[in-house]
């Protein structure tokens, strides 16, 4: 399943059995000796009294993530297709609390669903982040990135090209955030200093990285690198954090539409204390049966 390109391979535990989820995320996410995807999502019964179903989600390297935006979209999907639950709104137990996810059929026969992505958390020890003369409880929010801090990240003088800002906003949404506004996401070279930003000492447990511009009317443009998986098509916390972002700038209002490589988002965030809102399509490609190489690896 995909939220506008962002594809998962999604495991019902149910029927199936995942020993080692981390090891067959890397299997099937290599997308010349695999399935082909940006990670893995379990889907099986909740630990959570207040949830109908719950989902770990595996990034490509097969790291373990928090939460996922437009995975939570296609569980939803995935539990009411198969009969696993159909409350609506459906309550979804994730690495960041239970979340509750309110679902549609379209006319077309599609699947939208409305997200309760939680209230995003800026302090910087809560992202987690250790910049130092920054306070753990302060929060980043358009800080102006030392001089030299691209070092020869910048040999093509793309900071310049791109029109960036210059300022950095750290935003967790379960997951962490870094968030860079510029005049033209294209132009910014993310396959390089995503990892540059991902890996940076500054964040203990690695960071997403996504640039934005705000195109007026409360339209905005995105792109990403996701840590543990790279360049992908659409991130929904992570369009959520570059709601939260515009928000605290100044550079866009809520409600907001975010474009995304692979489609559109609508955010609404009203603003400090309150909870992040996503809208946006979950879709179905196929049913799959593991080759015999890569069950042996979900043991």
């Amino acid at each position: 399943m995909h939220g506008l390109g962002n594809d998962y391979v999604y495991v019902d535990l149910r029927h199936e059995r995942v020993r080692d989820p981390g090891r067959l995320a890397r299997a099937v996410s290599d997308r010349h000796r695999g399935l082909g995807s940006d990670g893995l999502i379990l889907v099986g019964p909740p630990d959570a009294a207040d949830a109908h179903v719950r989902m770990r989600i595996f990034n490509a390297d097969g790291s373990e993530a928090q939460m996922c935006g437009n995975g939570i979209r296609c569980v939803a999907r995935l539990a009411v297709d198969r009969g696993i639950a159909t409350a609506n709104p459906l309550r979804v137990q994730t690495g960041r609390g239970t979340l509750q996810v309110g679902w549609r059929r379209t006319e077309t026969g599609g699947f939208d669903a409305t997200v309760g992505m939680g209230v995003p958390e800026l302090a910087c020890e809560a992202i987690p982040a250790v910049i130092p003369g920054i306070p753990p409880r302060a929060s980043v929010v358009a800080w102006a990135l030392p001089a030299g801090f691209w070092g020869d990240q910048d040999v093509d003088g793309w900071s310049a090209r791109s029109g960036l800002e210059g300022g950095l906003t750290l935003v967790s949404m379960g997951n962490p955030h870094a968030v860079l506004w510029c005049g033209e996401p294209e132009a910014v070279p993310l396959e390089r200093i995503g990892p540059f930003l991902e890996h940076h000492g500054w964040f203990p447990q690695r960071i997403n990285v996504h640039v934005a511009q705000a195109m007026g009317d409360g339209q905005v443009r995105m792109r990403t690198w996701e840590r543990g998986s790279g360049l992908t098509q659409a991130c929904g916390t992570g369009a959520s954090a570059v709601a939260v972002s515009a928000v605290l700038r100044g550079v866009a209002r809520s409600p907001m539409r975010l474009a995304l490589p692979g489609g559109h988002l609508d955010i609404h965030w009203p603003g400090p204390g309150e909870e992040v809102v996503m809208t946006g399509p979950a879709e179905f490609v196929a049913d799959a049966v593991l080759a015999p190489h890569l069950a042996r690896e979900a043991g």
